[in-house]
């Protein structure tokens, strides 16, 4: 099977890289906009936790998704198990986001 297709390796957007950026774009202090970034992330995990979706308009929405218990096999030792029941987070991408990552990419 050939491998999948990758995108360039890139180093991942830390929740400090936030911190910073919002501190720059904003204005804030660097402890105000850790402080802006930590009680967003806190109100989409309390949100998610109640059961609620969480939609942001041109970003896409996270829901919640209960999973049954199943019957899975451990792929290195053969050995059947069950896999207990869990709820899971999903997030579908909004149009416009979906829209925006398929603009070719302006080369400086």
């Amino acid at each position: 099977m050939p491998a999948a297709k990758t995108l360039k390796s890139t180093p991942a957007l830390t929740k400090a890289d936030l911190h910073q950026a919002i501190s720059q774009q904003v204005g804030l202090s660097k402890t105000m906009a850790s402080q802006l970034v930590d009680g967003l992330i806190d109100e989409i995990i309390g949100t998610l936790s109640q059961g609620r979706e969480v939609k942001i308009t041109g970003f896409g929405s996270f829901h919640l998704r209960q999973k049954k218990a199943r019957t899975g096999r451990n792929p290195k030792t053969g050995i059947n198990a069950i896999i207990s029941a869990r709820r899971v987070v999903t997030f579908h991408v909004s149009q416009l986001l979906k829209k925006s990552l398929h603009q070719p990419q302006a080369k400086p």
